[in-house]
């Protein structure tokens, strides 16, 4: 199988949980109160203009139901925000007695043991195969309502971390949203819906970076003609050498589980302060490290250099990450893969570049 990463280093027993990214409320066990009411006021502006634009009663419905089902989930959410959860996808129609329904099941026990949650889509196959790895206790659905394929497995079924969602793209958002890696089992038009939109919102910079591992069966070839299509969409310049940092392929259930652990090895997250990046580590490069980084990697600065740096003043909404050693440079927003590399780098303490030669006949 093709395989971006072969080798791991350092101690990945113990991942540190993500942070809350977003302010709380006090009644939710925030300590400085709620400070969005503008944000609030600025939903019902819109639904004002939206009484004084005479929307129509469908695109009303639209709304209202997409908002509705948003509350909840983020409600629901919300409670598990310090947790790492990984988005697992594949076939409903996968038996029991499939090889690649055991892999998720393997792997969702394996991620379930590094204290990690599985989300799915709730249903069967191999969404509930992979709940069926975590268990109950490590495991959150994302339901969607479907006059065949309504009904959630009997892991997750009636569980508070259960989500019912009317609309796909509201279901999309939360699966990509509250996730802190991807992996991708064997699967129909649904899992590569979802596959490519993770890769393409990585290769756009519309979602922070995470591990996106598309895993096949022990010895399977599912994902050999989705890497061919890559291939072929690389060979026909559609694409940059450096997208094929942002995934991995693999038949090793292992490997699946290193790949996201190494990851969050020292990196922790990362956000935008005005035209700034910050990336936020649990140890600082050393100075002769910090130069070789800033060697490597100049070709995604705007200007300046990478530097070392404690917490920004625009940062002290986020508390509980002020004490964390950062990264801050002014990326260029444009080379993600690249940017992915530069994480790689500081997970295993030198330059991770690796190149791909071009298919053949290129």
């Amino acid at each position: 199988m093709n395989s971006r990463a072969n080798q791991r280093s350092g101690d990945q027993s113990t991942v540190p949980p993500i942070q809350p990214e977003t302010e709380v409320p006090r009644e939710l066990g925030g300590d400085q109160g709620w400070q969005s009411t503008d944000l609030i006021e600025q939903i019902k502006e819109t639904a004002d203009k939206l009484a004084k634009d005479q929307a129509s009663r469908g695109d009303l419905k639209i709304v209202s139901r997409a908002l509705r089902e948003l509350r909840y989930a983020f409600k629901v959410f919300s409670e598990y925000r310090q947790q790492r959860k990984v988005s697992v996808f594949g076939s409903a129609r996968t038996l029991p007695e499939a090889a690649a329904y055991e892999q998720a099941i393997r792997f969702g026990r394996a991620m379930a043991r590094q204290d990690w949650y599985v989300v799915t889509g709730a249903a069967n196959g191999i969404m509930e195969a992979g709940h069926r790895g975590a268990g109950r206790e490590h495991s959150m659905g994302v339901n969607i309502m479907l006059p065949f394929e309504q009904d959630a497995n009997p892991v997750i079924a009636g569980d508070p971390k259960l989500v019912h969602m009317k609309y796909f793209f509201t279901r999309k958002l939360m699966f990509v949203k509250e996730c802190d890696a991807v992996c991708l089992l064997p699967g129909g038009f649904g899992t590569l819906d979802e596959g490519l939109e993770v890769l393409t919102l990585l290769q756009t910079g519309k979602r922070d970076l995470c591990p996106v591992v598309f895993l096949d069966a022990e010895g399977g070839d599912f994902w050999e003609s989705f890497q061919e299509l890559v291939d072929n969409l690389l060979k026909r310049g559609m694409i940059a050498e450096e997208d094929l940092a942002l995934y991995i392929v693999t038949d090793d259930m292992q490997e699946a589980v290193d790949e996201i652990l190494q990851f969050y090895h020292n990196y922790h997250s990362m956000r935008y302060v005005r035209d700034k990046l910050v990336l936020r580590l649990q140890r600082a490069p050393s100075e002769e490290f910090l130069e070789k980084l800033n060697e490597e990697f100049a070709d995604v600065l705007v200007d300046g250099q990478i530097e070392s740096s404690r917490a920004l003043g625009d940062e002290r909404d986020q508390p509980d990450l002020m004490d964390m050693p950062r990264l801050v440079m002014h990326f260029n927003r444009r080379n993600l893969g690249r940017l992915r590399q530069l994480v790689d780098s500081l997970n295993h303490g030198s330059i991770r570049v690796r190149k791909r030669s071009m298919p053949a006949n290129s």
